[in-house]
């Protein structure tokens, strides 16, 4: 059986990584290979109860209720169907995990830094992405893609522009093995083609050349 393969996408609102999980997956599907397609918080049905409450504007929330929420539905997530999937010897393609938390609740909110790897870390179980793309947008030019596509705002997306830009800066500065920073102001056409080859240079038997 073929190992599992983690891909997760990465970035601040409105950098594009849920058209770029629906076009890797096409792609993908094209030479056979049938990714495993998830979202958090989601993926379960406790976890979609969850993100439910998570983005529900008249509860009132701390940064670590709300902390403690996302690991909650990261938690069953991992146990339900992202550590079964990868053990199958699937490709998971998940939009956001852990880092999204040390962005959002870490740099975004000013949890502290060893509660969050601690609750982090039992969520996860020690999973760890195999390969990290981060879509780099500045905060002003996503929130106004947003505006502009008309999407819904949630709860997240109504925070203060500082608070955007913390989040934004948190991303940039991530770096380590797996770890690849893509241009999310680039067409999304280029995008895809970026992110193909990232992991075609991480997983060649996945996806071969040409």
């Amino acid at each position: 059986m073929p190992a599992g393969f983690f891909l997760v996408l990465e970035g601040p609102e409105g950098s594009g990584k849920t058209t770029l999980a629906a076009g890797l997956a096409e792609r993908l599907r094209g030479v056979r290979v049938d990714p495993v397609l998830v979202r958090e918080p989601g993926g379960t049905p406790v976890a979609e109860l969850l993100r439910r409450e998570l983005l529900d504007e008249d509860r009132a929330w701390t940064p670590e209720m709300e902390l403690l929420y996302i690991v909650t539905a990261r938690a069953d997530h991992v146990t339900r169907v992202i550590r079964p999937a990868l053990e199958a010897g699937r490709l998971v393609i998940s939009d956001r995990f852990d880092l999204s938390t040390r962005a959002y609740q870490g740099a975004g909110r000013g949890v502290a830094a060893d509660f969050l790897e601690a609750v982090n870390r039992a969520a996860t179980g020690g999973l760890r992405p195999d390969l990290t793309l981060i879509l780099d947008l500045p905060p002003e030019a996503g929130v106004a893609r947003l505006h502009e596509h008309g999407r819904a705002q949630n709860r997240l997306d109504q925070e203060s522009m500082d608070f955007h830009r913390r989040v934004a800066a948190r991303y940039l500065a991530e770096q380590g093995p797996g770890v690849r920073h893509l241009d999310a102001s680039r067409p999304p056409s280029e995008l895809l083609d970026q992110a193909l080859a990232a992991v075609r240079e991480a997983r060649p038997d996945l996806l071969p050349a040409g």
